[in-house]
C-alpha cells in the first residue's frame, strides 16, 4: 500500500443525541464504550479497530425506508452466527424490526437508521 492510498476510518452517524446512539451500538456489538466523546459527537471503537463515530444533527429526520420520502443512503449489515438470538438482543436494546429474509433481518435503531443482522 502506497502512502497516496486512503484506508477506512470510520462510519459517522448523523443523529439526534450521539452518546444515546453510541450506547446502544456499543451494547449491541459489545464493544466498550468509548470515554473521548466531546459536545455533540461520540465515538464506539471495536477490539479489532473499527470505529462508528455519531454525531450531532439538530434538524435531524431518520430515514423512512422503504418509504422512498426519505430513502436510507447508508446502512450497517452486522454478521451473526445465531439470526433468533441476535434478534432478540436487537430487540431487547431498542432495535425496531422492519423487515425479515430467510438469512437476514432488517432493523431500525433508536435513531431510526436501517441495519442488517445477516446470518449470510
Amino acid at each position: 500500500m502506497t502512502a497516496a492510498v486512503p484506508r477506512m476510518g470510520s462510519v459517522v452517524l448523523d443523529c439526534p443525541d450521539p452518546r444515546a446512539l453510541a450506547d446502544f451500538y456499543a451494547r449491541l456489538l459489545d464493544w466498550p464504550p468509548n470515554e473521548r466523546d466531546e459536545p455533540g459527537w461520540a465515538t464506539i471503537e471495536g477490539p479489532d479497530g473499527a470505529m462508528i463515530e455519531f454525531q450531532l444533527a439538530t434538524d435531524y429526520r431518520p430515514p423512512t425506508w422503504p418509504d422512498p420520502e426519505r430513502p436510507q443512503m447508508f446502512h450497517l449489515d452486522l454478521r451473526v452466527d445465531d439470526l433468533d438470538a441476535a434478534h432478540e438482543r436487537a430487540v431487547g436494546l431498542g432495535a425496531k424490526p422492519l423487515d425479515q429474509q430467510r438469512t437476514f433481518r432488517v432493523y431500525a435503531d433508536p435513531a431510526g437508521h436501517p441495519f442488517c443482522l445477516c446470518h449470510c
